[in-house]
């Protein structure tokens, strides 16, 4: 169960909209543009277009050019140090545009700000910061904002001690066909690598009525794919609701409309069979399940207090694609977790073979601060790390091909999001099982979803032209 938490009312969220009125009113002359940074995770891009709802309130053009910002904020990830040291070097760059315009506000918010270390980092080596705002307080980003307007004084706040659940704050969507939503915030699993539930505090879920709100509105709105987000998704619980997070699919596919539903993040030891069910039982469900394996070995498994073994996620793997044979399944891989031999990394190596997982997504291990991996004995050099995952890359790049070939032929169901990278003469969509499609056509397809017949394929693409 879900621990306690505060959740703030609907005049505290009316109270933080007023002070973007004053600021619009009274601290705002002629056009003022904000530009947005951010780093990380999805829920962390979540999590930038409420900032820039409340920017946009508070009378903030967004721009994409950081030398016309009168805002800039910088929402940060400390999933791994190189997204931390990024962050900074970001940061520091911005420096010179505050000696250029004093009256630049340069605002740090998110996860790294969320460490009392990084905290006094940027206290004392990036003065030129106007203020930072830890991930349970975004919702008083107004007021931190409307302060230091009208003091002029750098504003820290980083109050940790209280998990905050809100509604009420709408988002700056950057997308007019594809929305994020989050229904849960936090985390209680404590894996020892990661740093998530001290920076992002325990586990607090959304009512499910705020939620169906939201995306019914969505949907009404014309956008036909929503992502539901949490730490993970599958531990869904609001409080005093009998709803779990099949039972929230359920309700969120009975809405009238041509949409999908996609989630992240799941975890392996939560994914329930009525999960499963609900899955197989709904087409509005995109055909993809993101299942984090994390390592191949039971023994690194255990020291990573991830609470399942192979032979539990091998078997939700074989049931999964029991009852939805169609789904893709990718997955999150870390290499050079401390202690891992070279045993232990073929174990890994073995359930990519076994998988065959649609994609990955590979990490080196990053210790993170505060956590208890970072204390364990037997840290694995870097080189050693970097030859693990040379190889782990290798036997993924050889099973995807060979998958991907599986396509041609079929029509799929693709959801146009823009001209591809390759070339203005190609359009780029997405399939259910989230494959990545190039093929002919006109711009007005982009937001809609067509039939694509798949003629050949690549390593990660596949190519084919429009089926009537």
């Amino acid at each position: 169960m879900p621990t306690s938490f505060s959740r703030v009312s609907a005049a505290d969220i009316d109270r933080q909209k007023n002070f973007c009125a004053k600021i619009k009113e009274k601290y705002t002359f002629g056009e003022k543009y904000v530009y947005m940074q951010t780093f990380g995770c999805q829920q962390n891009e979540a999590d930038s277009e409420k900032l820039l709802y409340f920017a946009n309130l508070a009378g903030y053009k967004q721009t994409f050019d950081q030398k016309l910002a009168d805002l800039i904020i910088v929402n940060t990830c400390a999933v791994r140090e190189h997204a931390e040291l990024k962050a900074l070097s970001i940061t520091g760059q911005f420096k010179h545009l505050k000696e250029q315009k004093p009256d630049l506000i340069i605002a740090m918010c998110g996860c790294m700000v969320s460490q009392e270390f990084r905290k006094d980092d940027i206290k004392f080596k990036y003065p030129y910061v106007s203020f930072l705002l830890t991930t349970n307080m975004l919702w008083k980003f107004p007021e931190v904002l409307y302060n230091t307007i009208k003091t002029g004084k750098r504003q820290i706040c980083l109050e940790m001690d209280t998990d905050y659940l809100y509604e009420g704050i709408d988002s700056a969507r950057q997308s007019d066909f594809k929305a994020w939503v989050s229904i849960m915030n936090g985390c209680n699993n404590f894996c020892t690598y990661c740093i998530v539930p001290y920076v992002r505090g325990r586990e607090r879920s959304r009512s499910s009525k705020d939620i169906l709100c939201e995306v019914e509105c969505l949907v009404k709105r014309g956008y036909k794919e929503i992502t539901l987000l949490g730490q993970n998704v599958n531990s869904y619980s609001p409080e005093g609701e009998d709803c779990s997070f099949a039972k929230l699919l359920e309700k969120i596919c009975a809405i009238d409309g041509d949409f999908i539903v996609r989630f992240m993040t799941s975890h392996p030891k939560d994914a329930s069979d009525e999960l499963i069910r609900v899955i197989a039982e709904n087409k509005k469900i995109a055909r993809h399940f993101h299942l984090p394996l994390q390592s191949g070995s039971d023994e690194i498994l255990k020291k990573m207090n991830r609470r399942y073994d192979r032979k539990h996620y091998f078997e939700l793997v074989s049931k999964i694609r029991q009852a939805v044979p169609d789904i893709a399944i990718t997955s999150d891989i870390i290499v050079g977790f401390p202690g891992e031999s070279d045993e232990d990394f073929e174990y890994t190596l073995d359930a990519l073979k076994t998988v065959r997982f649609d994609n990955i997504f590979s990490f080196v291990y990053s210790p993170r601060r505060s956590t208890p991996a970072a204390a364990m004995e037997c840290q694995i050099p870097e080189d050693v790390k970097a030859k693990r995952m040379e190889k782990l890359l290798a036997v993924q790049r050889e099973i995807i091909p060979a998958d991907t070939k599986n396509h041609i032929g079929k029509t799929l169901r693709v959801l146009v999001e823009g001209r591809s990278e390759v070339g203005e003469k190609l359009l780029s969509g997405r399939t259910e099982t989230n494959k990545l499609v190039y093929f002919e056509g006109d711009d007005s397809l982009i937001g809609e979803f067509c039939n694509v017949k798949i003629e050949r394929s690549d390593v990660f693409v596949i190519y084919g032209s429009i089926s009537k």
